[in-house]
């Protein structure tokens, strides 16, 4: 018997949260979607199958649109999986959209530990906003710890900033994650006194399912020819309406269901290191470079934590690395920094500086404006 399925708009997280409330409570599934955001191409089904509690829709790396459909079995699990890792359940800042699985898994997690998160006003971040949502974050006896979840731009923002960076210094620990954060940021925020966790996970995986490497308790992780695949009960369902894409994001091995990531890694003692997606590759003068492993180069020079490395078609050499940043960069050394890590073909050709960095609201850099600003013919 399937179950209705309620759109609700994400300028109010409180209207959001009670939706969630009742969607794990067996009532309608929820799906938040961000007021003046594109639509997909087709309009989301009425209802959904019964298991369906949350459906969350995303563009992925392709820029295709895709729903992907979330059972309460799953978000629950990623939420006790997260208390046991971070010590138990807290009070929680959300920071972050409402309508991507990171801040749903916030306000998952307040639900399950009986606590009534605080919010940072949505829209443009601002560092003294989230220094005054701290403030307003009361703790009690039966769930004492004070968590926050950012991503790294956000955090860069914290750290810019004496008062947030106070307020941040208070949390018992903040989740970093939605992508790599550079060990320049880590550090400073490591002698700012900020106990930071950095996950790794998808929408697919009802979000961050590898803390500082290592699988939450029910998580498994494995390699298949290259690429890394996640298991466990914190897996999605499949995407809404559309089984091709389901057959091939989701596969069983052995038995067990596990979720393709589309990422290149390796599974070291138990521990997850992912080095790059198996698509961000170039073919610069017939060699490949990994575009992910330069940008982490490029992230560990002083003051780039931020940069971004894109393609650009070369006549004379197929496509080549581009670096995007928003300070001050000499090609040369960052030429040379990459070239000594990975030959010469990896070597970007420009640097392109701009006031800021093209954005999305997850606060990952929107690649596909970058790619076009550095690469108008695509």
């Amino acid at each position: 018997m399937p179950r209705p399925l309620v759109v609700l708009g994400t300028s109010d997280p409180s209207t959001v949260l009670r939706g969630l409330e009742a969607a794990l409570a067996g009532g309608p599934a929820l799906l938040p979607v961000a007021e003046g955001a594109p639509a997909l191409p087709t309009p989301p089904p009425a209802d959904v199958p019964r298991r369906v509690a949350l459906v969350v829709e995303t563009s992925g790396s392709t820029g295709t649109g895709k729903r992907v459909a979330l059972s309460s079995e799953a978000l629950l699990a990623g939420a006790a999986a997260t208390d046991a890792a971070l010590g138990g359940p807290g009070h929680w800042l959300l920071a972050l959209p409402v309508h991507y699985i990171a801040g749903i898994n916030v306000l998952t997690r307040s639900i399950t530990a009986g606590t009534t998160p605080v919010f940072v006003p949505p829209g443009h971040f601002d560092p003294a906003a989230f220094a005054d949502a701290a403030d307003r974050l009361v703790t009690d006896r039966s769930a004492p710890n004070r968590y926050t979840s950012l991503v790294p731009v956000q955090l860069a923002r914290v750290l810019d900033d004496e008062r947030a960076t106070a307020a941040l210094a208070g949390f018992d620990a903040v989740l970093v994650g939605g992508q790599a954060t550079p060990e320049p940021l880590r550090e400073r925020a490591r002698s700012a006194g900020v106990r930071i966790v950095t996950t790794y996970g998808a929408s697919e995986t009802s979000g961050g399912c590898v803390y500082d490497g290592t699988p939450l308790g029910p998580v498994h992780a494995t390699v298949d020819d290259g690429e890394l695949l996640l298991a466990g009960p914190v897996l999605a369902e499949g995407y809404l309406g559309d089984e091709e894409r389901t057959s091939r994001a989701f596969t069983e091995l052995d038995g067990q269901r596990w979720y393709r990531t589309g990422d290149a890694g390796a599974v070291v003692d138990g521990r997850v290191r992912v080095t790059g997606r198996l698509d961000d590759v170039v073919i610069s003068g017939g060699e490949k470079v990994p575009l992910g492993a330069v940008e982490r180069i490029v992230r560990g020079l002083p003051g780039q934590d931020g940069a971004v490395v894109t393609r650009r078609t070369s006549g004379e050499w197929g496509e080549v690395p581009v670096v995007v940043t928003d300070r001050p960069l000499d090609l040369d050394t960052v030429r040379e920094a990459v070239g000594a890590v990975l030959g010469r073909a990896a070597r970007p050709a420009d640097v392109v500086v701009v006031d800021r960095l093209p954005m999305l609201a997850t606060g990952k850099p929107d690649r596909r404006a970058l790619r076009a600003l550095v690469d108008p013919a695509t």
